[in-house]
């Protein structure tokens, strides 16, 4: 209710709601674009005791909050009916966006699917246990729960995808959902159809992916032109009916057909390769299908296994790739063995072990291991082209749609062909990542956490020592490497003025943020930009990559770790493009500010104008400037 009340009188000094076009927030403050600047009451903004300040610098009129800015973002969100529908800023269409887009619509639902691939592999055991009839309603009432995500998967990915791209996601989700609506899919396997004149041709659209795709990319310029012609009270109910009246009819007479023959074409192609060769197609689909997992690619074949399990009553294609997903799993458990106890690899590489053995769920193993050590590369190609050799000279089919997992061994056959395939794939990777895995250098989060950077931290720590004393002290170490400036240096008010924190700013040589302390994320950003954290001392460090990048809106930006997430020192918690960055336009000093008043009186600051590493303290927080000079 507060943030509520307080939110009402910031609408009101920017000029209302009607002079709001719209809406951003980063670390510290509301980024409003307004029809008229003049038409806000800086001074009076200013005298609100929740507002530091008032700045009106490029092009957005910024009220800088603090801390509690996504607590009056939300409020003004909603009380300005400003919502996450209006158009996203336009990104460069390139060939990294094409698969952060694919990526980002299925990452939310892989749970879902998970889950639902789960039950179809408990069902099929029971079955063939003949603890249960596949003709019983509890049978169809399971197999409903564990089909509904593939069925409806052109809903799910209208959502997912629109929300990714720009647009009404449940507008998005609606076209989706027209495909499969009774009265439509009535109308498949009839003749001489038309709309308005022009023949129809429709298909089955239960459980595809490109059709969806392409008419959700459309979509998105389609809202974007219409909320630019319709008059702004009108849009609530207009842009959605004339973008559904647009997108359905287009979809069904020329993107759902068109991409039908994109799927069609690329089963053909495979299923070319496995009749010429099934050696070479086990090789390629073993071998390959990690780095198809890195840039989304390996979605592409779920309509083709789809199409597979309904004609053929088993799919060849996941028969061989499934030795891909142990080649990974075995990547796991080699880095497990190698590491030491007590260590954060035995810590990681276990989990992501069984979760691939359990629940066929590799993502984790790709992004946390493989591509970190660059060495696993060749070794998850190698393991994964052998076990998928020998599953596609034995002629391994997967005979229902499931992760793979050790709970849908049942729906393979032949047996023998993939025990030995998906063994030796398993096996292969985990020896050659236990023996060739990882460099000498690269061992330190194979070592027991007492013993990790004792090397790199020893001189850093023999230097400080005499100069920081406490126990009860926390002690800030440089989350970037880089050169150091003091803050009154930063070309930004809100930053050189402290109104937001005092520390520091680096300007990085680097593309990482690690964690300066042992402690927890209290706050990531939308634009992934910047994140809060909280020491185990209770300080309150808010570090932020660049001046102004939250218009960037997350492009060259990606978040290693969650919301609430415990942290430790060294920890890869954000990396950034920075060549990038700065090639958009953005300068890269990256404040690093103490946000809580406590730690603000107490902080005294250790470097403030010279190159630090991770290695290096900036802050030390809790102490008397007396004691740190002792």
């Amino acid at each position: 209710m507060r943030y509520e009340e307080e939110s009402k009188k910031i609408i009101e000094l920017v000029g209302g709601k009607s002079n709001i076009n719209s809406l951003v927030h980063c670390a510290t403050r509301l980024r409003f674009s307004l029809k008229n600047t003049k038409k806000a009451d800086k001074e009076s903004l200013e005298k609100l005791p929740y507002v530091m300040s008032v700045v009106n610098s490029g092009g957005q009129y910024q009220v800088v909050i603090g801390s509690k800015v996504p607590d009056y973002y939300a409020a003004i969100q909603s009380l300005a009916d400003l919502n996450e529908d209006a158009p996203k800023t336009e990104k460069k269409l390139s060939f990294n966006y094409v698969f952060e887009v694919i990526s980002g619509a299925f990452s939310p639902l892989i749970p879902a699917m998970a889950g639902s691939g789960m039950i179809k592999a408990v069902l099929t055991i029971l079955v063939e246990m003949k603890l249960l009839a596949d003709t019983s309603s509890t049978y169809m009432v399971l197999s409903a729960a564990s089909n509904a995500i593939f069925y409806f998967l052109p809903v799910f990915l209208g959502i997912t995808l629109t929300k990714k791209i720009g647009g009404n996601m449940y507008v998005g989700g609606v076209i989706g959902a027209a495909l499969l609506e009774p009265s439509f899919t009535g109308m498949i396997g009839q003749e001489k159809l038309d709309f308005l004149g022009i023949n129809l041709n429709v298909v089955d659209y239960a459980t595809t992916i490109f059709p969806i795709f392409v008419a959700i990319f459309i979509y998105s310029f389609v809202d974007k032109f219409l909320r630019k012609i319709i008059f702004r009270d009108l849009q609530l109910f207009a842009v959605p009916m004339f973008s559904l009246m647009i997108m359905v009819p287009l979809t069904a007479l020329l993107f759902g057909p068109f991409g039908t023959v994109i799927g069609d074409a690329l089963s053909q192609a495979v299923m070319w390769l496995i009749g010429k060769s099934a050696l070479l197609s086990g090789i390629v689909l073993g071998g390959g299908m990690p780095f198809m997992v890195m840039f989304g690619l390996h979605w592409g074949f779920s309509p083709i296994t789809l199409e597979n399990l309904t004609v053929m009553g088993g799919d060849p294609i996941e028969g061989m790739a499934v030795a891909a997903v142990f080649a990974q799993i075995g990547i796991a458990i080699g880095f497990y063995l190698k590491s030491k106890k007590h260590s954060k690899m035995k810590a990681l590489a276990g989990p992501l072990a069984l979760t691939g053995l359990f629940a066929g769920v590799t993502e984790p193993i790709v992004y946390g291991l493989i591509l970190r050590y660059k060495r696993l590369l060749p070794i998850v190609a190698i393991s994964g082209a052998i076990g998928g050799a020998i599953c596609g000279v034995t002629g391994v089919t997967m005979n229902a749609y499931v992760f793979h997992n050790i709970f849908s061994i049942p729906v393979y056959t032949p047996k023998v062909g993939y025990f030995i395939g998906v063994g030796s794939a398993l096996i292969a990777g985990a020896v050659l990542t236990y023996f060739f895995g990882v460099k000498e250098d690269e061992m330190t989060d194979f070592l027991p956490e007492t013993d990790q950077g004792e090397d790199d931290f020893q001189e850093t720590t023999v230097e400080m020592s005499a100069n920081v004393e406490s126990t009860t002290e926390t002690v800030v170490y440089a989350p970037l490497a880089g050169t150091v400036i003091p803050l009154k240096e930063v070309d930004d008010d809100v930053f050189s003025s402290e109104i937001a924190g005092k520390g520091v700013a680096i300007i990085p040589t680097d593309n990482k943020v690690v964690a300066p302390f042992d402690g927890t994320v209290v706050a990531i950003f939308p634009s992934k930009h910047a994140i809060g954290l909280k020491s185990h001392g209770g300080s309150e460090l808010l570090i932020h990559i660049g001046i102004n990048t939250v218009n960037l809106n997350g492009e060259h930006f990606e978040t290693k770790v969650e919301m609430g997430d415990t942290i430790t020192r060294g920890q890869t918690l954000l990396v950034f493009d920075r060549e990038a960055i700065e090639q958009a336009g953005y300068a890269m000093t990256s404040p690093v500010i103490l946000t809580d008043a406590p730690s603000m009186e107490t902080l005294n600051i250790i470097n403030d104008s010279d190159s630090v590493t991770p290695a290096t303290q900036l802050f030390v927080v809790g102490s008397s400037k007396e004691d740190t000079n002792q």
